[in-house]
């Protein structure tokens, strides 16, 4: 499991994974035979974790609510959404301008209280000064996460295998 996530104001804590795809839009050079990368045409983080609890109701409920809000209703609900669209904080990235385009709940018997979420969000920049301001704070998020310690190492006790039963 990896560390907190934050979708908005909805935090999720027993993520499983997180997916960040990113795509490039490549262009031919006017005039010559070269084709450069000129910039970012998609961004996408796919997140996969379990509501557990009494409180995944409510976490269910935050979530289709931030991903039914329209961004006029966003900006009532919560004024600095309206400007930046939805924040994805993680230790992967701390990406602005996100829009959740596919919610994924699944509920099973071995699973009876607990509920799997898969999400999908999209980035949507909201214009020119947000796209910079949140590429700004991912770049300085690559420094910090520097400083968090990581896996620990494995045990220096030797495996050896024992007798059969």
């Amino acid at each position: 499991m990896t560390d907190k996530v934050l979708v908005g104001t909805v935090p999720l804590f027993c993520v499983q994974s997180i997916t960040m795809t990113e795509g490039y839009r490549v262009e031919r050079i006017l005039g010559s035979r070269f084709s450069q990368a000129t910039q970012p045409s998609a961004k996408t983080i796919v997140i996969d974790a379990v509501l557990l609890g009494p409180d995944r109701f409510k976490v269910k409920k935050d979530l289709e609510n931030l991903a039914l809000t329209s961004r006029a209703l966003l900006a009532a609900a919560a004024p600095a959404l309206a400007v930046t669209g939805i924040p994805v904080v993680c230790g992967l990235t701390l990406s602005l301008d996100m829009q959740i385009t596919d919610l994924r709940f699944t509920q099973s018997v071995q699973k009876r209280g607990a509920f799997d979420l898969s999400i999908t969000l999209q980035h949507v920049p909201r214009s020119s000064l947000t796209a910079l301001l949140g590429e700004l704070a991912d770049l300085a998020l690559a420094p910090g996460s520097a400083a968090i310690p990581g896996v620990p190492a494995p045990g220096p006790v030797p495996r050896a295998p024992g007798p059969s039963l």
